[in-house]
């Protein structure tokens, strides 16, 4: 469990020791992180019934990678096209819970209860030691936000990040939540953010090279003047949550893999307002934008087909066209 400790009402002035106890002035030790995100309190890890499938990491939190191949058999398309449809109800359900005054750790237990309920084990949980059922990223947070005792608040945006391990493969997806009345910048920020995935999703055809999706979602955010995170990448998906493709959301044209029917991966791009850099957290999972800028993040499972693509974590969506066709 990692707790903080709160500031006073009344902040100490440039100069003075800050009201955290770490020995250091105030102008070097919290007031650079005013209105940035801070964490809170972890509780503890929450069990999944006997009775759920479990992933290999599930009991010890350490993850084996092996050979698995890039193109998936019919069998597990059509797996993954469940869990991909499960994953998708379960973030639209958590996607309604956001509002001022919720805490994150109630869309986590929401998110846990929720993938539960459908015959799924939440992916996140215990992967590599991670503590809870789903990621929330809240504002400057890029990726893998660990849900805590925090409370959203008026203004805030929220990336939910939901993936569910059922019949033996995952699906996974995640999206980015108003949270009550958010400026036009975030709004846009958002809005160019899900035309990026979309974008990059309707590059997707068979042998056409994976730089193809780069290059798209980088020319649609540069036209905005926004940026492009370059050290979280969408990746490979079946049996095992992440696998050996490559999914870069700028253009490398080194990553050049020709994209294969059967293959199965996730475009997730990161967006922001500012710097693409990053900067971690002390938990080692909480990556935040160094500049304190916002930032958001769109996610879907993608299958590549005889003739272009299916979206095997929107329920509804069609091969061949996206929301964003033009």
């Amino acid at each position: 469990m990692r707790s903080t400790p709160q500031p006073p009402q009344a902040l100490p002035a440039a100069n003075e020791l800050c009201w955290c106890g770490s020995g250091r002035k105030y102008k070097r030790c919290h007031k650079p992180l005013e209105g940035r995100v801070l964490p809170g309190v972890v509780s503890p890890m929450r069990s999944v019934p006997d009775h759920i499938g479990r992933p290999p990491y599930a009991e010890t939190g350490q993850v084996k990678r092996r050979a698995e191949p890039a193109v998936k058999s019919p069998d597990i398309i059509a797996r993954m096209r469940h869990a991909g449809a499960t994953a998708a109800e379960v973030l639209r359900l958590a996607g309604e819970m956001v509002k001022p005054g919720i805490t994150t750790d109630d869309i986590d237990i929401y998110v846990h209860d929720l993938c539960i309920a459908r015959g799924a084990y939440p992916s996140p949980l215990n992967y590599q030691n991670y503590p809870k059922s789903v990621c929330t990223s809240v504002n400057e947070v890029i990726c893998h936000g660990i849900p805590d005792s925090r409370e959203l608040q008026d203004g805030d945006i929220v990336n939910l990040d939901v993936t569910c391990y059922i019949n033996g493969v995952h699906g996974d997806t995640n999206a980015t939540f108003t949270v009550g009345n958010v400026s036009d910048e975030d709004r846009h920020l958002i809005k160019v953010t899900e035309e990026c995935m979309w974008l990059g999703i309707e590059t997707v055809k068979p042998n056409a090279p994976l730089s193809d999706i780069g290059r798209a979602i980088e020319t649609h955010a540069k036209k905005h003047q926004m940026g492009i995170v370059r050290a979280f990448i969408g990746h490979g998906i079946g049996e095992q949550f992440h696998t050996d493709v490559q999914i870069l959301h700028y253009y490398e044209p080194r990553n050049n893999m020709l994209m294969r029917p059967g293959m199965t991966f996730t475009i997730e791009p990161m967006i922001t307002l500012g710097s693409d850099k990053h900067r971690m957290w002390d938990d080692e999972w909480t990556a935040v934008t160094i500049d304190g800028q916002r930032t958001a993040q769109f996610e879907h499972t993608v299958l590549v087909t005889d003739d272009g693509f299916d979206v095997l974590t929107a329920p509804n969506a069609v091969s061949s066209q996206s929301p964003f066709a033009r």
